[in-house]
C-alpha cells in the first residue's frame, strides 16, 4: 500500500465522522488536509469543529487548513478551493463526504428537507467536483472519491425514503458520469460505501441511538479503505463502486474485528447493502 505524503486532500464534512477519519488517516502519512465543513463553533449535539479537526490532523503528522464552507454555495466552494491551492500549491484529491439525511417518507418529509438533501448531496458533490477539477487535472495522481452507495434501481431502496435515496444516488451518478468524462485525462472518480452501519453522529442522533451504534463499526474501516483507493494509480482505478470490506480484502486484510464498536455483537448491514 502506498502513502499520501505531501498530497493535498480537500474533504467535505471533515469536522467529524467518516470525513475526519479519512483526513486523520491521510495526515498520518504527512498529507495536507483541508477540512471543508460548516461547523465553526461547538454544536450542542454534534462533536467537533473544523478547528478541532484541524488540530487533530496536525497532531497526527499532517498539515491542516480549516475552511468554513457551505458546499451548496458556488462562491463559498470557489473560495475554499482557491484557499486550498493558495496554501498548499495544488490539489490532488477531493473526497465528497458531506451528506444530509432524513429518512421520512413522501407525505411526512418537509419540502425544505428535500431541498437540503439534494443541495448537499447531489448539488454539493457536483459543485465541489466542478471547482476542484481544473486543479486535479494538473495533479500527478488525481482522485475524486464520493462516499456514496452502489447504484441499484430496485424499488426496495426507494420506497421507504425516496427523497434520501434520490439524493444519495445523485452522488453516485456523479461517479458514473465523471469517471467516463475524465477517463482520458486520468482523473479517477470512484464511490466508497460501508457494508455495515458506521458509528457516526447521524447513527447516534437520527437513526438508531446507542443500540445501533453498538452494532456498527468505527469510521476507521472506511478511512483505511479510502486510503487504499486513493493511493492506487488513477488511470487504473476509476468508475468503481467500492465496498469497504472488498477494498481491504484486496489489500490482504480479512480480520475486521478491530473495527467493531462492540466486539461479538451482530453487525447491522448498512442502507443500500
Amino acid at each position: 500500500m502506498g502513502d499520501l505524503k505531501g498530497k493535498t486532500l480537500f474533504i467535505t464534512g471533515a469536522s467529524r465522522g467518516i470525513g475526519k477519519a479519512i483526513g486523520l488517516r491521510a495526515a498520518c502519512d504527512g498529507a495536507n488536509v483541508v477540512i471543508a465543513a460548516k461547523t465553526v463553533e461547538p454544536h450542542p449535539k454534534l462533536p467537533g469543529t473544523i478547528h478541532t479537526a484541524a488540530a487533530e490532523m496536525e497532531a497526527a503528522g499532517g498539515r491542516a487548513l480549516a475552511v468554513a464552507v457551505d458546499i451548496r454555495d458556488e462562491e463559498s466552494v470557489k473560495e475554499a478551493v482557491h484557499r486550498t491551492v493558495e496554501t498548499f500549491g495544488g490539489l490532488d484529491i477531493l473526497v465528497n463526504n458531506a451528506s444530509a439525511i432524513d429518512l421520512r417518507g413522501t407525505l411526512e418529509l418537509p419540502v425544505k428537507k428535500w431541498d437540503l438533501m439534494h443541495g448537499v448531496n447531489a448539488r454539493g458533490t457536483w459543485l465541489c467536483s466542478k471547482m476542484a477539477l481544473p486543479h486535479l487535472l494538473k495533479a500527478e495522481n488525481p482522485h475524486i472519491l464520493n462516499i456514496s452507495p452502489p447504484l441499484n434501481l430496485e424499488a426496495r431502496w426507494f420506497a421507504p425514503h425516496v427523497a434520501y435515496t434520490m439524493a444519495k444516488f445523485g452522488m453516485s451518478l456523479c461517479v458514473l458520469g465523471m469517471a467516463e468524462e475524465f477517463r482520458e485525462e486520468g482523473v479517477a472518480v470512484n464511490a466508497l460505501w460501508p457494508r455495515t452501519t458506521i458509528a457516526t453522529a447521524a447513527v447516534m442522533n437520527l437513526l438508531g441511538g446507542q443500540e445501533l451504534v453498538e452494532r456498527s463499526r468505527t469510521p476507521e474501516i472506511v478511512a483505511d479503505a479510502a486510503h487504499a483507493v486513493l493511493t492506487r494509480p488513477s488511470r487504473q482505478c476509476t468508475g468503481n463502486f467500492f465496498l469497504d470490506e472488498e477494498v481491504l480484502r484486496a489489500e490482504g486484510i480479512s480480520d475486521f474485528g478491530r473495527y467493531a464498536v462492540k466486539p461479538g455483537v451482530e453487525l447491522m448491514p448498512d442502507f443500500f447493502i
